[in-house]
């Protein structure tokens, strides 16, 4: 019986499914763009597992990717606090629980821009 998956997967995963003597773990590495393609699904993945459970286990999961596509873009944690605080300065954090319901207004305004 084969099980297909085609989803990249931890690196410790084949060597566990290889443990065992009826098992074997057909897999390649990806190239730096597949990685990130693949990175971007699992992201989707982990993150909906969280939304399914709201587990530690699968923020883990859900961290674990992010620092993975963090990697790759060359972005450091220390980027991406700086970026989150500006962006809290600007906008604001989620801690009042607003719910945006709608917004009336009278007439769109449209900037035209100078030629």
């Amino acid at each position: 019986m084969k099980y297909v998956y085609n989803k990249l997967v931890r690196d410790k995963i084949p060597e566990e499914i290889n443990k065992k003597s009826d098992r074997k773990a057909n897999y390649r590495i990806l190239d730096d763009n597949e990685y990130l393609k693949e990175l971007d699904k699992k992201l989707f993945e982990e993150a909906h597992e969280f939304v399914e459970e709201h587990s530690t286990q699968e923020l883990a999961d859900l961290m674990e990717v992010l620092g993975a596509i963090m990697k790759v873009n060359n972005i450091s944690l220390d980027d991406v606090e700086e970026a989150r605080n500006i962006k809290n300065g600007k906008k604001g954090k989620f801690e009042n629980k607003i719910y945006l319901i709608d917004v009336e207004q009278d007439s769109l305004m449209i900037e035209k821009k100078k030629n």
